[in-house]
């Protein structure tokens, strides 16, 4: 296929991608509802059992796609101590997957909506998520044969980190250049000759690499960002780290991970959407080892068959829908203020989390 080709391709994706990101959902309800294993007799009763779950998971995904941050990470604690209150408890691996696979959707339709923004640096992903790999898998394998107390501990290890992170990371928009006189948009989408635009995207949208490794991107509004891919070996460690936490609770690697590209200058908005892309297919991964991957180790095998099928059916349109208002979201409010009551919530919860580990 031609260069061109792709290039229509890809601007036929982005141009139609809320269509083709709702039929992702569609189709998964569709197969759950035919061929998921479900207990004998179950009826409508049992599929509208956890309708109540899709308000909850639709704000909890847009609040942390709009950080950038894992979902599970609000997911998880949710089902730990609000769920049973209105249900029943859950042990810790199905809860876990529960998480996964919604942030896998929630995450993946988010990524998409940066990608459309132009604010994706695809290269820088897919380096992150090859380095991470052993670490989402070991860590995912781990979950098998840890008690819940320990379990527990770590949840509120993480959480607790996630917390002081985000107090101290800036997240302020105020890391790209203005569209003025010097990179005004032009009038037939493009921008002007000193930055890049590429045919294949919506909008004024492009990159350019220059050989001294700096990086020109301007996103859908015609807003310059500039930095360097450098900082790999820092960024490597935290999402090694990160990378082990995701698999191992269903989070981790997108807190640690937004982190460590602020910390080698690339900016706030790029990192954000770049991390989408990260969080997404490790999450995807994650999911896939809880789901198939008990036995590998001796630990407990999970089945499909102990997949809650009627939660999953209102936890992954809601995250999927949370994740393509995220991007307006992220631009029309300050993320500061997103940051701080995660932040908040963070501390609360491992703390919780610390006194349900001691039994009090």
């Amino acid at each position: 296929m031609s260069s061109q080709s792709l290039s229509h391709v890809q601007k036929s994706f982005l141009k139609y991608q809320h269509i083709l990101v709702f039929i992702a959902p569609l189709l998964f309800l569709v197969s759950v509802l035919t061929m998921a294993p479900t207990p004998s007799g179950a009826g409508m009763e049992y599929w509208l059992q956890y309708w109540w779950l899709f308000p909850v998971f639709l704000t909890g995904a847009t609040i942390v796609n709009t950080v950038g941050i894992s979902g599970s990470a609000l997911f998880v604690p949710f089902l730990i101590f609000i769920f049973p209150i209105f249900a029943h408890p859950l042990d810790s691996s199905t809860l876990v997957k529960v998480g996964l696979i919604s942030e896998a959707f929630g995450l993946s339709s988010s990524a998409v909506a940066f990608i459309q923004y132009g604010l994706v640096d695809r290269r820088l992903a897919l380096t992150l998520v090859g380095g991470s790999i052993p670490f989402v898998v070991g860590g995912a394998l781990l979950s098998f044969v840890i008690p819940d107390v320990v379990f527990h501990a770590l949840l509120g290890i993480a959480l607790l980190a996630a917390s002081y992170l985000l107090f101290t990371a800036d997240l302020g928009h105020e890391d790209h250049g203005s569209s003025g006189s010097d990179h005004a948009a032009a009038t037939d989408g493009g921008v002007s000759a000193s930055l890049p635009n590429d045919p294949g995207k919506l909008g004024p949208a492009g990159v350019n690499t220059a050989d001294d490794g700096t990086v020109t991107r301007v996103d859908r509004d015609g807003d310059d960002y500039t930095y360097t891919r450098g900082g790999y070996l820092r960024r490597f460690a935290n999402y090694s780290v990160g990378g082990m936490f995701q698999g191992l609770a269903g989070f981790g690697i997108g807190e640690l991970g937004i982190i460590s590209m602020l910390g080698t200058k690339v900016p706030v908005r790029v990192a954000i959407g770049t991390n989408h892309i990260v969080v997404a297919l490790t999450a995807i991964l994650a999911s896939l080892v809880h789901v198939f991957g008990g036995g590998l180790v001796g630990g407990h095998s999970l089945s499909l068959a102990t997949t809650p099928w009627n939660m999953v059916v209102f936890t992954v349109p809601a995250t999927v829908l949370g994740g393509q208002i995220a991007p307006y979201v992220s631009n029309a409010l300050e993320t500061s203020v997103i940051k701080n009551f995660v932040g908040v919530l963070f501390a609360v919860i491992s703390l919780a989390l610390f006194l349900m580990a001691l039994g009090i």
